[in-house]
């Protein structure tokens, strides 16, 4: 299929913060105009709200075709956390919606892990490591996905923010009781950026916000591991290889590619630096031999819009599912 210029093409990432939309050429899809919503998506007991998405959505796709001179949307994707278990209304409502209000019938629905590897990689085999507040890990052969972890602060995300956060302060209480494994160094932090160790608990377990309160230690385990502390260096480490382990689970065999897939890795973790990114290389190199780690290409915003001109020239090569990447072989009608 031969696209020409002016036809648009929409990628759309919505995330915990806000609702992000990015219209691109189909014939070039490098991104030209942006625009970004002040509210998240809400989510409610009936998974993500489609109407509040539209409700955000439409007068934004409308705004951007008209500053950039108007013409017709040939595919839009739509990147959302949360999109594989609580896609549900997504999946259902919004192709006639979106063909009824925009004539857009090629569409894909994506979990922001899936829109997160295609910024990272674009369509090539490999694995893609998001790592924040929590972590996952997303593979693919081209044939189909794989996941690892993933599974939220209580039950995995094991080596992500929340986890190196929860560690720290564990570290910090066992030097408060005079336990083994304990770090004075990572106490001071603690009733520096918490008060008191005794008024920990009322001020972390009520929140609804734990995980995010939890990552915000992870800074702090940083520093402390910079600074020499021993047991914050032990902690970071163990951080880089359940990381490690979570890429090795998806990443394509050497059998499957003989030439060594790529590894990404993502998200606002990186932003520790050495004390977590040196034991991770090593991890990486020692666990994936195989494999070349390689920077980002960009995020999962470009990703939507990759995933987007990749349906409107008929080139998709990732592999649909019904729930990571939905995509419809046959238009909406």
């Amino acid at each position: 299929m031969t696209v020409r210029r002016g036809h648009w093409v929409l990628g759309v990432d919505s995330g915990g913060s806000a609702l992000r939309a990015a219209l691109a050429d189909a014939a070039d899809p490098e991104r030209l105009e942006t625009a970004e919503s002040r509210e998240p998506v809400r989510t409610g007991s009936g998974g993500i709200d489609a109407h509040h998405l539209l409700d955000q959505l439409l007068p934004m796709a409308r705004a951007l075709l008209e500053r950039t001179g108007g013409g017709s949307l040939s595919a839009v994707a739509i990147g959302a956390a949360g999109m594989a278990t609580l896609g549900g209304a997504l999946r259902a409502e919004l192709p006639a919606a979106l063909d009824r209000s925009l004539g857009v019938r090629r569409l894909a629905l994506a979990a922001d892990a899936v829109t997160a590897y295609a910024g990272a990689l674009g369509q090539r085999p490999g694995a893609v490591v998001a790592a924040g507040t929590g972590m996952i890990a997303m593979g693919t052969d081209l044939r189909a996905w794989h996941r690892a972890d993933g599974w939220g602060h209580l039950l995995g995300d094991c080596g992500g923010g929340a986890w190196i956060g929860r560690a720290g302060l564990e570290a910090a209480l066992r030097a408060h009781d005079g336990r083994r494994g304990g770090s004075s160094a990572l106490l001071t932090r603690m009733e520096s950026v918490f008060g008191p160790a005794q008024e920990l608990p009322g001020l972390l377990y009520p929140r609804s916000d734990r995980p995010a309160v939890l990552a915000s230690f992870a800074p702090e385990v940083a520093g402390c591991a910079a600074a020499g502390d021993e047991v914050s260096a032990g902690i970071l480490a163990a951080a880089a290889r359940h990381v490690a382990e979570s890429a090795s689970a998806v990443c394509p065999p050497v059998s499957e590619d003989p030439e060594g897939s790529q590894v990404a890795l993502t998200g606002g973790l990186l932003k520790l630096g050495e004390p977590l990114l040196k034991p991770l290389r090593a991890e990486l190199a020692g666990q994936l031999p195989h494999a070349r780690l390689v920077s980002a290409a960009g995020d999962p915003l470009s990703g939507a819009v990759l995933l987007a001109a990749a349906l409107a020239t008929d080139s998709l090569l990732l592999p649909r599912h019904p729930t990571l990447l939905h995509a419809p072989t046959e238009p909406h009608r």
